[in-house]
């Protein structure tokens, strides 16, 4: 049986479209996906993205533990910083992409976001990774906690008219910082693209946030609009553009990696390795010049070998077919390659990874 979060009720109340999502029964659109898009863009959506699991490591070697657990270091980060960092196995290939939140300018108290597929088997690998290299630290996960990700030009506004007091202190956060209430858990980060808002609440009063967020003038948004705001925006999705087959070298992730110190994180060696080799492939965007969609697992052919499209779609901002590719490292962008579509071949541009950032077109 797929699992539901605590709006399940209210996205089949308001006509939702449910579909698998990770082993979760989660809302694809509401009617319009691409209205759902636009109102990202132009105006202020709401995502209930509790699929995702909140964790937190408490303990005195936390800080150490995570500094030894992900290719950035949150102790560089100060009070309340949000960072965003890759998870590794000892080959250097990604076990997961998280966003980890210092707690105030605590070395004892972290949490993290970890991905819906992957959040049980994350927790197992820090354990064992916790005992193995004998730390004192709790990794605990929270399925009790719902998320609602508030993202837009207008989410501001929407969150100050349903939640004066959580804007209060959400308001005046900088981009990847985090605030805390007796009530919520508020960060200003995203995977769309926009300004916008992830707020951590008890399940319990998800429906009550939800209900007022909507009657403030947001726009209930599923996943499908998701994904098209993410790739737009040049952000990887977990299982398509990057896992445990390939390094964040390979994945337009190598700016979350830091070898400027000594620290031993896992998987360090083989980045150090792939870094003096340089990598064979890399991730990059395409723009298709040509009609057609370009979609995920269709082959690139270039003139320094063949590539493959990991994420595709059509980009409601741009009207155009976009994708992210990973192609041989000798391709650059401004690049005229061949994407093999069903109806045959046709030319896209290559570009940098990232098409639109707030709402302004970039390629």
């Amino acid at each position: 049986m797929l699992k539901r979060t605590a709006l399940y009720e209210a996205h089949v109340a308001a006509g939702a479209r449910m579909v698998d999502f990770g082993g979760w029964d989660m809302p694809l659109h509401y009617g319009s996906q691409i209205e759902e898009h636009q109102a990202v863009r132009r105006g202020a959506g709401v995502f209930d993205v509790s699929h995702m699991r909140v964790a937190d490591f408490t303990g005195p070697d936390a800080l150490a533990f995570l500094s030894q657990l992900l290719t950035a270091d949150i102790g560089r980060r100060g009070p309340d910083r949000a960072m965003y960092a890759c998870m590794l196995n000892e080959q250097g290939g990604v076990l997961d992409d998280l966003i980890v939140y210092r707690w105030g300018d605590e070395t004892a108290r972290f949490r993290a976001v970890l991905n819906a597929a992957t959040a049980d088997r994350d927790l197992q690998w820090m354990d064992a990774l916790a005992a193995q290299r004998d730390l004192r630290v709790q990794c605990r996960g929270h399925p009790e906690l719902a998320i609602l990700a508030l993202q837009g030009p207008d989410a501001p506004n929407v969150l100050t008219r349903a939640q004066p007091e959580l804007a209060a202190r959400a308001l005046p956060l900088a981009s990847f910082h985090s605030a805390r209430t007796d009530a919520a858990f508020v960060a200003r980060t995203g995977y769309t693209g926009e300004d916008g808002f992830e707020i951590v609440v008890p399940g319990g009063q998800a429906l009550g946030l939800w209900r007022g967020l909507l009657q403030a003038g947001a726009v209930a948004c599923g996943l499908g609009a998701r994904d098209t705001l993410r790739l737009e925006a040049g952000m990887a999705l977990y299982g398509q553009d990057m896992d445990e087959s390939v390094t964040p070298l390979e994945s337009g992730l190598g700016w979350t990696v830091e070898l400027d110190s000594e620290r031993p994180f896992v998987g360090r060696a083989a980045l150090e390795q792939q870094t003096a080799a340089g990598p064979l492939r890399q991730l990059l965007g395409l723009k298709l010049l040509d009609k057609g969609v370009l979609r995920a697992h269709q082959s690139v052919r270039t003139a320094h070998g063949d590539g493959q499209i990991t994420s595709g779609s059509f980009s409601p901002t741009l009207q155009v077919s976009i994708a992210l590719a990973r192609l041989p490292a000798q391709v650059r962008a401004g690049d005229t390659v061949a994407a093999q579509l069903r109806g045959g071949a046709a030319p896209a541009l290559v570009v940098k990874p990232r098409f639109v950032r707030h709402g302004r077109a970039l390629v």
